[in-house]
């Protein structure tokens, strides 16, 4: 597999774990620090498996890990992958920037050529373009 094809995956991985909306809460949520399983299922309506398996595609996806501190395992967000993804998005940000800018530059032109093709309403005269 090519290191291309590696961050392609990887990139798949995060994109597809923030596809869901329970997912992308309890990214938002670790963004306040370290944060157990339980903790983090008090605001959704689930079961706590239900929860463990949305942290299984964060951890799979490299988003959380979880480490172990006696009986509790805490969950911990990991910046690196959404990292990956925004400089991803990045590169194709700045192609529509680019084309936004020209699109913009288009509209201001088909403007200027329609204000200097208007004819003033005071000199127009239905069937004749006439001064009374």
């Amino acid at each position: 597999m090519t290191k291309a094809s590696l961050e392609n995956d990887r990139l798949s991985l995060t994109f597809g774990a923030l596809a869901d909306p329970t997912r992308r809460e309890i990214l938002k949520k670790l963004l306040k620090g370290e944060t157990s399983v339980s903790e983090l299922a008090k605001p959704f309506r689930m079961t706590l498996p239900a929860i463990s398996k949305h942290i299984k595609v964060l951890e799979r996806a490299g988003l959380i890990e979880r480490s172990s501190h006696a009986q509790w395992r805490p969950c911990k967000i990991q910046i690196a992958p959404l990292q990956e993804a925004d400089a991803w998005i990045d590169t194709y940000k700045k192609l529509w920037q680019v084309r936004f800018d020209q699109f913009e530059e288009y509209l201001r032109d088909l403007q200027n050529r329609d204000q200097k093709a208007k004819i003033p309403l005071g000199e127009f005269k239905f069937g004749k373009n006439k001064k009374s």
